[in-house]
């Protein structure tokens, strides 16, 4: 399943930043935090308190961008 995540604002990846992971653009949290958190069993408001230089705006955009793929894929 493609990501696309260059597609997103909310995120970005430099060679030379936290290895290439794909993080909150601005920040050095990898976007795999996000959901590692929350299969982990925190909510978003703990993850934005964790991560204060994380918005909400942006973690709403990638989760919606998950939302997408997979409903996408639900109808092929």
């Amino acid at each position: 399943m493609d990501r696309n995540w260059e597609n997103i604002d909310a995120v970005e990846t430099h060679g030379d930043k936290v290895s290439g992971a794909w993080v909150f653009r601005g920040t050095r949290v990898p976007v795999a935090a996000l959901f590692e958190n929350l299969r982990d069993g925190a909510t978003v408001e703990q993850f934005l308190e964790w991560f204060p230089g994380v918005s909400r705006k942006d973690v709403e955009s990638v989760l919606n961008h998950e939302v997408s793929l997979f409903t996408k894929s639900d109808v092929a």
